[in-house]
């Protein structure tokens, strides 16, 4: 091979780098680059626990504010739930009645009586009871001196059939 073919087949090989001297600028970059890859490697065990500290302190608090925010979430659903349960109480409340009153008036047309009835006659009763009561009231005392005088016997009579046989 020609003395130039060999000075290009070794060029070829490694890519060209760009020399650092030939601007300032690249030149405090790349030195930049360097001290900090430096730095890195000797405070790079440091560096990582106070990351690692900065990140609990951050996931707590992340974590604080998502379970204030869950908590809020949480009573806003509550207050809309119980409002929506509100709600849909009325519209039942009108059928509950409705079909209290067909109930009804079918017991009625079968000849059940209804709770006022049932109220009404238990009234009846009770005023019956206590009517029986002040009648009994009275009513014992002639029957306690019935049994007074019931209770005494009269005295056995000799008759004549005794008289004969002593």
């Amino acid at each position: 091979m020609k003395k130039t073919d060999k000075a290009n087949a070794g060029k070829a090989d490694a890519p060209e780098t760009p020399n650092p001297a030939s601007d300032p600028a690249q030149q405090r970059i790349w030195l930049a680059g360097l001290g900090a890859f430096a730095k890195a490697g000797e405070e790079g065990g440091r560096m990582f626990e106070a990351l690692v500290k900065e990140g609990i302190a951050r996931q707590r608090k992340t974590q604080a504010e998502a379970q204030q925010k869950l908590s809020e979430a949480t009573q806003r659903i509550g207050a809309f739930a119980s409002g929506l349960s509100a709600q849909a109480a009325r519209p039942w409340g009108g059928l509950e009645n409705i079909f209290e009153d067909r109930v009804a008036k079918a017991l009625n047309a079968l000849g059940v009586p209804s709770s006022r009835d049932l109220d009404a006659l238990a009234a009846r009763l009770d005023a019956l009871e206590r009517r029986v009561q002040a009648l009994a009231g009275k009513d014992r005392g002639t029957a306690r001196a019935a049994a007074k005088t019931a209770g005494k016997k009269p005295a056995p009579k000799r008759t004549a059939a005794r008289k004969a046989a002593s």
